[in-house]
């Protein structure tokens, strides 16, 4: 006996068996169960979802012998049905038969009665094929059909139908299968053709049918073809001209080491390997897409492409700002790929754009020039420094303090505030604290917020990344478990040995962090969690970009100040 695809070895037998679709399967049930029958129906949406195999699920369940809405699968209609053999379902390719006088003579022979089953019916596939006129043909005979005939369209291009045949059918729109769905559905016809697989070629096969069921068995079938008695990841990269995520996720790596060399030699291997630079570019967008929802939420569950250890390692050297200029560029290639005779320049150019995009957040790994004298100009309420004395005296040893430095005094925990005093000598890379009571909130100002960026260190802002989880820990704590809530919804986005700003999409959560009365709490749960104390100061998503693009001024203008001239001091009231 000739071989017989999957998709057609495993087609749905039963409304049950439908793999996705269930609002669809439910209201046809329904209707069924209720004798509420419709003497035409559209089924519409995109190719391999199952319109021709649930037009035929229907025409089945109205003749089988059992009774209207049974699928015995054992009478003679539903035996010829799925044979494809009943006299009384008629199965028409629209485009192949989509002239007047193909429809009219469809029309003559409605008017004769069944010959095995209840009903006969119509199944025209590909019905946007038809003619204006056939579609004129048809419609009277569409509108009011013997009643022992009906009509099932089905079309991918639902846009293309008359308005006036339209208005006369019952439409149901299929939507794609879900990669769940299609999972599900792989995996049991796998254990029952005694194949061996494992998951992630099966995620593989779900991308590549993009919600189409059809196409999913199809690529199937044609792996197994090539593999045998298995299904593994290699044999669908290289039938399909695929790159693994593991080579994509080494070039993304060298793209932010910017290597240019090492990202010009993988474009070169893809190109001779034939890989598919479409499919790749898009992989890459999905990838980064990813990165950029982790580093926004920090929950896995909203992952689509990578394992949260994956996209953990990348958002250590790409932040998200970068990583959304990344998504841009990507968008913008996949958009000119359509208007372009050869693709591969047009990618090489990307790759190359890719490489020039620079971190804006992760100042700690900026490579900085040679200091340069700095002249500093006095504000009109500062107090001028003093010039040095020519003979000064010789200065102390700093006494040894603790590696930990204690940011915050215990009995006055609670009043802590940011200020610039004008009595007291400042130096501009100096960041003073100071305990008062006269302000409810914290409010550092944009120049003190850059001189804290200058500060951080990637190793220390790393540690709170890999360890930020432990905060729910305290969530059920009766005095602390607010607190850690509000710091587990937080991002770090700078830290330093004594000061972390962390970055929230919401105001309101900024302005319950900056409490001054909060500040001990806070200063608690940091201890628990991370065995340190540390200030903590909350910015929103608007002010973290401000700053961002502050930064990046002063960098390129060079007046950032070098990271060793910069001091934290903590000054009691």
């Amino acid at each position: 006996m000739a071989y017989k695809a999957l998709y057609r070895t495993y087609r749905p037998t039963t409304f049950d068996e439908v793999a996705g679709q269930q609002h669809i399967v439910k209201t046809i049930k329904n209707a069924l169960a209720t004798g509420k029958i419709a003497h035409a129906y559209l089924f519409a949406g995109p190719r391999g979802t199952g319109k021709t195999t649930m037009a035929k699920l229907l025409a089945k369940a109205l003749n089988c012998e059992h009774g209207i809405g049974c699928q015995c699968n054992e009478c003679k209609n539903c035996k010829a049905v799925n044979e494809g053999t009943h006299p009384d379902v008629l199965e028409i390719d629209a485009a192949s038969n989509n002239g007047v006088d193909e429809i009219r003579d469809l029309i003559d022979k409605v008017k004769y009665g069944t010959i095995l089953g209840r009903y006969k019916v119509y199944i025209i596939d590909e019905v946007h094929m038809m003619t204006p006129g056939a579609f004129n043909a048809l419609l009277k005979t569409l509108e009011e059909p013997p009643e022992h005939v009906i009509f099932i369209l089905a079309t991918t291009e639902p846009h293309k139908i008359l308005p006036t045949i339209l208005s006369r059918c019952q439409r149901y729109d299929f939507s794609k299968v879900s990669d769940d769905d299609i999972r599900e559905r792989i995996k049991t016809i796998l254990s029952k053709e005694g194949i061996a697989f494992n998951e992630e070629a099966v995620n593989l096969v779900i991308s590549l049918a993009d919600g189409g069921m059809r196409d999913a068995l199809s690529i199937l079938d044609q792996v197994l073809a090539y593999s045998g008695d298995k299904l593994n990841v290699q044999d669908v990269l290289d039938i399909f001209a695929l790159e693994s995520t593991a080579e994509k996720i080494s070039l993304i790596n060298s793209i932010l080491d910017g290597d240019v060399s090492d990202v010009l030699g993988r474009l070169s291997s893809y190109v001779s390997r034939g890989t598919d630079i479409k499919r790749l570019t898009n992989d890459l967008l999905l990838m980064l897409k990813d990165v950029l929802i982790y580093e926004t939420s920090y929950n896995s569950k909203y992952l689509q492409v990578l394992k949260e250890e994956e996209v953990s390692e990348l958002t250590n050297k790409l932040d998200s700002p970068r990583a959304m200029e990344m998504i841009s560029v990507l968008m913008d290639t996949l958009k000119e790929y359509k208007n372009v005779t050869s693709i591969v320049p047009l990618f090489e150019v990307t790759l190359l754009k890719l490489v020039s995009t620079k971190n804006v957040s992760r100042p700690q790994v900026i490579q900085k020039p040679e200091p340069k004298p700095i002249v500093q100009e006095t504000k009109v309420n500062e107090k001028p420094v003093p010039a040095p004395t020519p003979n000064p005296e010789p200065v102390k040893e700093p006494e040894p303090v603790d590696s930990e430095p204690e940011v915050i005094k215990e009995e006055n925990d609670d009043q802590l505030s940011l200020f610039e005093d004008d009595s007291v000598a400042q130096d501009e890379s100096v960041i003073y604290i100071e305990n008062t009571q006269n302000e409810e909130s914290y409010s550092i100002d944009e120049k003190t917020m850059v001189n804290i960026m200058v500060t951080s260190k990637k190793e220390i802002k790393n540690s709170l990344l890999e360890n930020w989880k432990n905060l729910k820990r305290l969530t059920a704590h009766p005095k602390l478990g607010k607190i850690a809530s509000m710091l587990s919804d937080g991002r770090p986005l700078v830290a330093s040995n004594q000061i972390v700003v962390l970055e929230y999409q919401t105001e309101t959560v900024v302005e319950k962090m900056n409490l001054i009365k909060n500040q001990k709490d806070i200063q608690n749960v940091m201890r628990t969690t991370f065995g340190k104390k540390m200030f903590v100061y909350a910015v929103n998503r608007k002010q973290c970009v401000e700053l961002q693009q502050t930064y990046i001024n002063l960098l390129q203008l060079g007046r950032l100040p070098k990271p060793d001239t910069i001091e934290i001091k903590f000054i009691e009231e």
